[in-house]
């Protein structure tokens, strides 16, 4: 019996012993071999790990105008329980597909909608609407506050119904492609993807932060726990030399030129050619940063920089230059034109037969190949064409501060390569090379390297991190040659009968430069292709004191097969620019007010009749007396024109055609346009217009059905739209103050007090402007729209100057 209880007491006891060696082994483990992970573990659960964001710095013109900013965003995010206790499935996803859409396609709604519904059924306790709703605007966030703010009366709901809007942020462009080439973007994950945000990245990321304290089960910080901060350091902000006035002349007058003769591209240079500070870049087509997925395939090329071509005649500069600097070059020492031939190729004038017996200034004018193969070939010499050329920095890239530049391709080997080489044919060059060229003659000589960033800025301390100043690479010429060279070229301009570039002249400045109409080698064979040219003028302005250099290039523009036209093509746009430019840069003109309005007088033209026509044979006519016309509705022939035929306007001015007169006709977006542009719209559409404000359009809203129909718009002077940051943020601005209840435009018309009204449906109200009456006592000339009495959007009120007016 005693031997049992002693058995069973050591068996209990080897039990209990067997079971402590466990738990201290554990211990052991969980202790020592385990610990620092553990500790870490735990760590995770009861510490707050924040980042804070570092906020990426803006991109600015060389006024502080923004041009690239961060900006608020906002994220849709769903409750799927919340939505279906409250019974709102269906109007969610059908609203929410309304909102989002980024098609009037039905086919993408629908697919959009089954989405969402998607969404919905997947069970998470929260989901998001990506991408569609994946950081929207503040404009369309507002729209949907005030959505889910009606969807809570209607239930009765003082919580969340389950719709929630997520503040983040996003990379905003003020001016939607306004220099998107030169600026390019981020994504919406913060990425830089091309341009200076991509090539600055460093500068402009900064550094983000960080924020770790300990909290207990309900996240509450804990007193006692060490509280980690490390402050996030902002971007540095980055000013450029481009300005944003300049840079709207150019991409408005490109505009111009791209829907008048249908190029692949077209692209234009302006810099300054004392400091080579790039006033301007630009090219189409072209994209909008802030709607990047919507770009189309060689939209992102910045040809300026990236693209390499054959030049043609515009290179006739070098070889000028050259014959000048060496004193080869005899203006009136006479030469047979018409062809001539070099080692048994015979090389043409591009009239073929050329113009008989004539001097060398008259062939500069008439930009005679002939002229510059003896000047360039037979005087100069292989060598030392060659030795300008390289001295003209051609066959190298030039250093701009611009990602993608190439250096051309300059490899004559023949004579008769080099005899071609004098007017710019069997080399290769880019755009910026040939305004770096051009620039050289201008400030007297000095070849200097081109530069788009003008200083980058720590904006909590004002440091200047960066700061750009003018490079001189070499010397050129001398500068008595660059003054000749720049005389002689101004006579291509000057002469009215047979100066090339006479359609570039502007009067009261004296303008030198240069046209060219260059053939295109067709791809992977040996020749030319029939009827495809590259159309170029390249100048500066004024001669005494160049203060633009402005290079303008159109890659395969629609001639109708007639080379003959190219002189229509650029010249024009470089007139419209650099006089836009003079005057913004208050140039004085040798030209008197009387003289102006003389010359602006005799440059009205007439409005042909367009009813009957289509819409193609309609802005054919009209673009033959420099006259834009925009279509309303959709149809086969024009219906009604917005300028009666025979009527006289100003060249350049917008016109509008009716194509539609039976169902709803839709107005065109009208952002951006005068109150008088405006009501010429819905005059044509037959729409009552009501407006809030003056100045230019931010926003609209079309209301109602059928002959109820209104609609509204929004106008803010342009000096508020810049504050703003742009047409999109201004628009956004007033409609969260009309979310919040604060819209003064609200108030106004609430008190009765609102003088800018414009209407199409009449009434008593003697501010009221008819949108659809013939008979409005505003009209004036027959011209389209009317014109408040405040001068809203009228000739007088055009701001133009700062890159904002319609004409």
């Amino acid at each position: 019996m005693v031997r049992r209880i002693k058995l069973r007491s050591m068996l209990l006891g080897g039990v209990f012993t067997l079971l402590f060696v466990i738990l201290v082994g554990r211990l052991y483990w969980v202790q020592v071999v385990q610990g620092a992970e553990l500790l870490v573990q735990a760590q995770e659960k009861w510490e707050v790990d924040k980042q804070l964001t570092a906020v990426r710095g803006s991109i600015l013109d060389r006024n502080g105008k923004v041009l690239a900013e961060d900006a608020p965003a906002f994220t849709v995010a769903l409750t799927p329980k919340l939505i279906k206790d409250y019974g709102l499935e269906d109007e969610v996803v059908r609203s929410l597909a309304s909102f989002l859409r980024t098609s009037d396609d039905p086919a993408a709604q629908a697919e959009l909608e089954n989405k969402i519904r998607k969404r919905l059924s997947s069970g998470a306790g929260q989901v998001e609407i990506r991408n569609e709703g994946w950081k929207i605007d503040s404009a369309k966030a507002a729209e949907i506050r005030e959505w889910v703010k009606k969807l809570k009366e209607q239930v009765n709901a003082k919580w969340s119904i389950g719709i929630l809007l997520i503040e983040e942020h996003k990379r905003y462009y003020p001016g939607g492609s306004q220099a998107s080439h030169v600026i390019g973007f981020s994504d919406k994950e913060g990425k830089p993807i091309m341009g200076l945000e991509k090539q600055l990245d460093n500068y402009l990321k900064g550094t983000d932060g960080f924020l770790r304290y300990g909290r207990d089960p309900n996240g509450v910080e804990l007193p006692d726990t060490e509280v980690k901060y490390q402050a996030p350091v902002d971007g540095s902000n980055v000013k450029l030399t481009i300005d944003k006035n300049i840079q709207f002349y150019i991409e408005n007058a490109l505009k111009k030129v791209y829907e008048k003769y249908n190029p692949k591209s077209i692209m234009a240079i302006a810099l300054d050619p004392k400091t080579m500070e790039v006033l301007g870049m630009a090219n189409l087509p072209t994209f909008d940063p802030n709607k990047y997925w919507e770009m189309k395939d060689g939209s992102t090329v910045n040809h300026a920089v990236a693209s390499q071509y054959e030049p043609g005649s515009t290179f006739k500069l070098v070889t000028l230059a050259g014959a000048v600097e060496e004193g080869l070059f005899n203006p009136g020492e006479k030469f047979q034109s018409g062809s001539i031939v070099v080692t048994g190729e015979k090389l043409h004038d591009h009239n073929r037969v050329g113009w008989g017996r004539i001097d060398y200034l008259e062939g500069l004018k008439r930009s005679s190949n002939v002229a510059f193969v003896k000047l360039g070939y037979e005087k100069l010499g292989m060598e030392k064409l060659r030795e300008y050329i390289d001295r003209f920095g051609f066959g190298a890239k030039t250093g701009i501060d611009l990602p993608g530049e190439v250096g051309g391709i300059v490899n004559m080997r023949y004579p008769a390569e080099f005899a071609t080489a004098t007017y710019g044919q069997g080399l290769t060059a880019t755009a910026i090379q040939q305004a770096v060229a051009y620039a050289a003659i201008a400030n007297g000589g000095l070849l200097m390297k081109p530069h788009v960033v003008k200083e980058i800025v720590n904006p909590q301390t004002g440091e200047v991190v960066y700061s750009s100043k003018p490079e001189v690479v070499r010397r050129v010429v001398s500068e008595q040659t660059a003054k000749q060279v720049g005389e002689l070229l101004e006579q291509v301009v000057a002469d009215q009968q047979i100066g090339t570039g006479k359609k570039a002249a502007i009067e009261g400045y004296r303008v030198a430069g240069k046209t060219g109409t260059a053939n295109k080698v067709v791809p992977g064979v040996k020749g030319y292709a029939e009827g495809k040219w590259v159309i170029s003028f390249i100048g500066y302005a004024p001669i005494e004191d160049p203060r633009i250099v402005l290079a303008i290039i159109a890659d395969e523009p629609d001639l109708g097969n007639n080379y003959h036209l190219g002189g229509d093509v650029a010249a024009p746009a470089f007139k419209e620019i650099v006089s836009q430019t003079l005057r913004y840069m208050r140039v004085p003109s040798t030209v008197t007010e009387q003289q102006r309005q003389t010359a602006e007088q005799a440059s009205r033209t007439v409005v042909p009749e367009m009813t009957g026509m289509t819409l193609a044979q309609a802005k054919q006519v009209a673009s033959q007396y420099g006259i834009e016309v925009e279509a309303i509705g959709k149809g086969d022939k024009v219906l009604a024109q917005s300028v009666q035929a025979g009527t006289k306007i100003a060249v350049d001015q917008r016109m509008y055609v009716v194509m539609q007169n039976d169902g709803e006709v839709t107005p065109p977006n009208l952002t951006g346009q005068s109150l008088r542009d405006a009501i010429a719209v819905c005059s044509l559409a037959k729409l009552r217009c009501e407006s809030t404000g003056e100045g230019y359009v931010v926003s609209q809203t079309l209301e109602g059905e059928g002959k109820d129909r209104v609609l509204r718009l929004q106008l803010m002077p342009y000096n508020e739209i810049e504050a703003a940051g742009g047409f999109e943020k201004a628009a956004a601005a007033l409609a969260a103050a009309a979310s919040s209840g604060k819209d003064a435009a609200q108030q106004d018309d609430s008190s009765g007090k609102d003088d800018s009204r414009s209407s199409g449906a009449g009434g008593k109200d003697e501010s009221r402007q008819t949108g659809a009456s013939g008979d409005n006592e505003a009209r004036r000339d027959g011209t389209s729209g009317s014109r408040s009495e405040q001068g809203v959007g009228s000739e007088s009120s055009n701001t133009a100057e700062n890159g904002a007016g319609n004409s």
